[in-house]
Parts: C-alpha cells; structure tokens; sequence
C-alpha cells in the first residue's frame, strides 16, 4: 500500500511541476500582449533575414536528400534516448542475475537499427552525389560488391557529369 501511495505522490509531483511551468509560460504571454503596443506597420509585416535584404520568395522547394538525412539522424537521435533507460537500470539487471535479458535487449535494439542503416545506405538515401533521375531499382541493380575503388570513383565521376547536363 505504502509503494502505490509513493507512486501516486510522484505524479502528483509531476503534474503541480507540469502545471506550474504550463501557467508560468501563459501568464508571460499574457502580461506581454497586454503591456506591449500594438502599432502595426507595413515594415513590421515584411520577411526578416537576419538584417539581410530579402533574397527571392521564402517559398523554396527543398531537395529530398535534405529530408532523407534529416530522417535517418532522427532515427539514430532516438536510438540514443531509448539507450540510456536500459543503461540506467542496467546493473539492477546484473545484480539480480539478469544481465544477460539486458544485454540481448540492447543487442536486438541496436540489430534492428543496423538493418535499417544498411537498408538506407544500400539505396543510396545516404549518396549525396546520386543522380535524382536514378530509381532504387536501378540503384540496387547497378550496386556490386565487387567492383573497384576506381570503378566507384568513375562511375560517380559520370553521375555528376550527367548531373551537370540536366
């Protein structure tokens, strides 16, 4: 009984921080709309630089590579944050004998994401240099282990050239 009061003491706990620092956040926006002038201007609504003169419309079409990249950082980010938990009661684990069922938790957890990396660098989502016009059909076709550190060299060579044309 005691344990299940602590555990309802320590939500308790996290949701007075929670709402404390929920109202602290909303009580600022509101003391700052209310305080600050509003006077607006045409200079105020234009597009801000870094005190730069605006180059070109703010509507960019970013490349997909950049997307890709980004996505593959945000699954090894939070490989990262799933990995300090099982690392926090890890020698819980091997003191009672269980190091072993942690051991093969972190083993699995770390297989799956080398499959999926290898997955990523076998299509080509980490070649930067990639032709846009090269599916992942003709990718995993052309890709041999065999070949060269010249042949890659001059087969990337020719990509970019082909890039360059289009």
């Amino acid at each position: 009984m005691l344990q299940i009061e602590r555990i309802h003491f320590d939500f308790l706990a996290a949701l007075i921080f929670f709402a404390v620092g929920l109202a602290f956040v909303y009580v600022n926006l509101g003391i700052g709309a209310l305080l600050r002038p509003h006077l607006p201007s045409k200079d105020k609504a234009r597009i801000y630089e870094c005190g730069e003169p605006t180059v070109g419309s703010a509507w960019v079409r970013y490349n997909i590579r950049f997307y890709t990249i980004a996505l593959v950082f945000l699954v090894f980010d939070v490989e990262t944050v799933f990995l300090f938990p099982v690392a926090r009661v890890l020698r819980w684990f091997t003191q009672h004998g269980l190091g072993w069922v942690a051991l093969l938790e972190i083993l699995s957890f770390v297989a799956v994401l080398v499959v999926a990396l290898a997955y990523a660098w076998r299509f080509g989502n980490l070649d930067w240099l990639r032709s846009q016009s090269q599916s992942p059909s003709e990718l995993s076709r052309s890709t041999s282990i065999g070949r060269t550190d010249a042949d890659l060299e001059r087969e990337l060579e020719q990509r970019h050239l082909a890039d360059r044309r289009l």
